[in-house]
């Protein structure tokens, strides 16, 4: 509450007390939203890292890291969608075709989940981008754009699993409970019942949370088998067939080069301030990767915690 006091300036010192006190709560809200905060150093982070490579970059790096990093969001993005219908789909299939009378249709789809759940998501990946090599060789995509949707449904294919379990448990656990029932008996259908009440309305923070991790995950998966394709572990797989991403960039020879150059420091402490100028394209591109997953894994720790989440 204001007040005058009778001496010039008074009103003035009360109201920037109140505007410390509005400060005040405003940076203990953020503190208390701790992956809406680990969210805003991540983009603040990667957008500091646009700036400095667009002042010190050369321009065909330069291109190649902005189109690798575009590339690979897209991906991860796309992987989240796919992922997300996939697994609501198989949830909800698998759950009408155990409480139908299609039990031969719920052996069926239970079979198909176990076989793709038995395979190494490493392993599936790799061998889905085997197909999508031939594919891409027998110009049958020809387009950047077709070539990145189907790399994120190679990707779902080995990752909705976890949708599928999540959405399962969800709708195990409020099934249980009375007010399933009595939604029934009053003429609500199953169905909305599933998608509206529990799914939407009660399961919206888990289901988010998952998306966390799926982005996250699916930036390690791309890196991981960009790394074993460029090792050589397949003949009929190279780096040149795929649209570039942030692990078939970290791959390329000027990219390990400017790794190796870290090694350097250890032994040349006045080396440090050039890499960061002469080896700008291979820092810039790890540091993407590993500060990505950090931030990632920060956003769905804290987000647990607020949340409160099961």
């Amino acid at each position: 509450m204001l007040s005058w006091n009778g001496r010039r300036g008074g009103l003035r010192i009360e109201r920037k007390h109140m505007h410390r006190e509005r400060a005040g709560g405003g940076l203990q809200s953020l503190l208390q939203y701790k992956d809406a905060l680990w969210l805003a150093i991540w983009l603040a982070g990667l957008a500091a890292l646009g700036v400095w490579d667009v002042l010190f970059l050369n321009r065909p790096a330069l291109t190649r890291l902005a189109a690798a990093s575009v590339n690979t969001a897209l991906v991860a993005s796309g992987v989240v969608v796919c992922s997300s219908l996939m697994g609501w789909v198989s949830a909800l299939a698998l759950h009408f075709f155990d409480h139908g009378r299609h039990r031969w249709a719920y052996l069926l789809t239970t079979f198909l989940l176990s076989l793709i759940r038995s395979v190494p998501q490493i392993v599936g990946i790799l061998l889905g981008y085997v197909v999508l090599t031939l594919l891409i060789r027998g110009e049958v995509l020809r387009q950047q754009a077709s070539q990145l949707v189907v790399m994120s449904l190679i990707i779902s294919v080995f990752v909705f699993l976890e949708v599928t379990d999540l959405i399962r448990e969800r709708i195990r656990h409020y099934r249980k409970l009375d007010f399933f029932d009595a939604m029934l008996c009053s003429g609500v259908r199953e169905g909305r019942i599933i998608n509206l009440e529990i799914l939407w309305k009660n399961s919206r923070a888990h289901l988010l949370h998952k998306a966390i991790h799926i982005f996250g995950a699916t930036v390690f998966l791309l890196c991981s088998v960009d790394f074993i394709i460029s090792v050589g572990l397949s003949t009929d797989v190279s780096l040149s067939n795929f649209p570039p991403t942030l692990g078939g960039l970290l791959a390329t020879m000027d990219s390990k080069q400017d790794i190796l150059a870290i090694s350097t420091v250890s032994t040349d402490p006045l080396a440090l301030p050039d890499l960061f100028f002469e080896h700008l394209q291979g820092i810039s591109t790890a540091f993407t990767i590993v500060f990505t997953l950090l931030c990632m894994y920060r956003i769905s720790s804290h987000f647990v915690a607020r949340r409160r989440l099961e």
